[in-house]
């Protein structure tokens, strides 16, 4: 199972917020760069970023965050996932062809199926994600500000129609709380749609690490990890351990 350490982009710093509210924000370090690196050296396997002004619709804030991914995509060699304001199919280009391994979209899967289509078909299902983000069981979209009238199962079943091969699906209520992660729900949505799940949102412990493997064999094949890093509750070299994926020293230029 695949550890990703996320970096979140606000204004070309990494935060942290609780329940994707930015009014709850940390900023956890001035030098984006300087953390992947850190994560890099660490032994991560691959990256999760995530830019939030692109997700919000600041297109200000967003030019800063891809500023800050290139100088990443400079100093790592780790695969890099990047999601976002990923909405448009040159969105989608400019990002790979940056260096970027795969990119996630999210509310482009509901608003523009048939430009997730083209993007799968283009580029390959290996480089295109879908991000399911839920809140009392519907999907939000647009930064998690607007609720859909749509369930998990049915989008991940509608965009698997469409070449979709992996989901990264995010309890909201749980993401920033530390409350420990819904691994039963993300074993349910890989069960139910026959998808990739990378599970997100409310880990708190190495024991979430467990939980996450221990539904491995249900379709689960990675957890992404974020607070509890910058708040020193996980080592992330134990967390590769527990995961049964150390690469600890690899993946740094510098």
């Amino acid at each position: 199972m695949i550890v990703y350490p996320a970096i979140d982009l606000h204004r070309g710093r990494c935060v942290r917020l609780v329940q994707g509210s930015l009014d709850a924000e940390t900023v956890v370090s001035e030098d984006p760069t300087a953390t992947a690196r850190m994560w890099a050296e660490m032994g991560a396997e691959w990256l999760h970023v995530v830019n939030l002004d692109g997700a919000f619709g600041d297109e200000s804030g967003a030019t800063g965050n891809i500023e800050a991914l290139r100088d990443i995509l400079k100093v790592v060699e780790i695969p890099v996932q990047l999601g976002g304001g990923l909405r448009v199919l040159d969105d989608i280009e400019s990002s790979l062809a940056m260096g970027v391994s795969r990119v996630i979209v999210g509310t482009a899967a509901l608003k523009s199926p048939d430009m997730v289509q083209e993007a799968v078909a283009r580029y390959g299902p290996e480089r295109i994600a879908l991000a399911i983000d839920v809140r009392d069981g519907q999907v939000a979209t647009h930064g998690w500000q607007q609720l859909s009238s749509v369930i998990a199962v049915e989008l991940a079943l509608q965009m698997k129609e469409l070449g979709i091969r992996r989901v990264i699906y995010t309890d909201i209520s749980r993401d920033g709380t530390l409350r420990g992660i819904n691994a039963g729900a993300c074993a349910q949505l890989a069960a139910d749609s026959g998808l990739a799940v990378i599970a997100s949102g409310g880990v708190a412990s190495l024991e979430d690490v467990r939980r996450a493997k221990a539904v491995e064999s249900a379709g689960v094949e990675g957890v992404i990890i974020g607070k509890a890093l910058y708040a020193g509750q996980i080592d992330l070299r134990q967390a590769l351990a527990v995961a049964g994926s150390p690469q600890i020293g690899k993946g740094c230029t510098c």
